[in-house]
């Protein structure tokens, strides 16, 4: 393929990578290792070499980049055939849940270049929150490769301490389906309360949609921002002596996320 960017697995994760890579013009050639096919969409993309296995990518010259984006379930078997490529030429980049780095070394060799990162799923709109940790052997350039992939796909932040990649996937990773969780809770209140459902779900989506946008652009913490909408003795007031009364939000929300850190360790071991 003449260096370029590997792509192992194109699944929702994976195309939506792709797809972010394709519009920041990342590279100027991909080649993906898909067993399942060619999602229609991407399918008459010029820049893009499709495989079924990675025995048919050429050996020379050595990719860039070669990233994992299949299901930690399969990781194991998939990445020893990539060990070929490990190389001060070549980066390995991961997504694959609890997948560390010393568990993709012993696949790929004390000479892999190797960078473990935990997205999201809002990659699929370009607005991921994504964290990076490398292994000593990726070089700044590299790095630099690595950060302009993940910016494709949203905004991305890098860490040291590799140990602190659990608390990340039970925050970020693991963060959207709270969310989601929060607009089902909501519409199906809200409808309780007497709205029509489509109405219910349509102010709950807008509402934590716009909530969170203003979140991002506001100079003030969240707290503020909270305070901001909470009157004495008004209707905000009451809803949140419930939500953060006893076993609140707030505590359901700690417990979930070490519930969900402490999963990420056991997979991870």
């Amino acid at each position: 393929m003449g260096g370029g960017i590997v792509l192992v697995g194109c699944g929702q994760m994976g195309s939506a990578m792709l797809r972010g890579w394709l519009a920041a013009k990342a590279a100027e050639r991909y080649a993906v290792v898909e067993p399942v096919g060619v999602p229609p969409a991407l399918a008459p993309v010029p820049e893009i070499a499709w495989h079924g296995d990675a025995a048919e990518l050429p050996g020379a010259p050595a990719p860039d980049a070669v990233v994992f984006a299949v299901k930690p379930q399969v990781f194991d078997a998939v990445v020893p055939a990539y060990r070929r490529f490990a190389g001060p030429g070549t980066v390995f980049m991961s997504i694959a849940a609890g997948k560390t780095i010393a568990g993709m070394t012993r696949h790929l060799g004390a000479e892999a270049a190797i960078v473990r990162v935990m997205p999201n799923t809002p990659a699929a709109i370009g607005r991921a929150i994504s964290v990076a940790c490398a292994n000593p052997r990726v070089g700044a350039a590299q790095r630099r490769l690595c950060e302009g992939l993940l910016a494709a796909i949203g905004e991305s932040a890098w860490i040291e301490d590799e140990g602190l990649m659990d608390a990340v996937t039970a925050v970020s990773g693991s963060g959207p389906a709270y969310v989601f969780l929060l607009i089902e809770a909501l519409a199906a209140a809200g409808a309780r309360a007497g709205l029509p459902a489509e109405l219910a779900l349509r102010l709950a989506k807008a509402t934590v949609a716009g909530a969170g946008e203003l979140a991002l652009r506001a100079g003030e913490p969240p707290a503020r921002l909270r305070e901001n909408v909470t009157s004495p003795g008004g209707t905000t007031r009451a809803a949140l002596d419930i939500l953060m009364g006893g076993e609140g939000l707030p505590e359901l929300i700690d417990r979930a996320v070490a519930a969900a850190t402490r999963r990420s360790r056991e997979l991870a071991s």
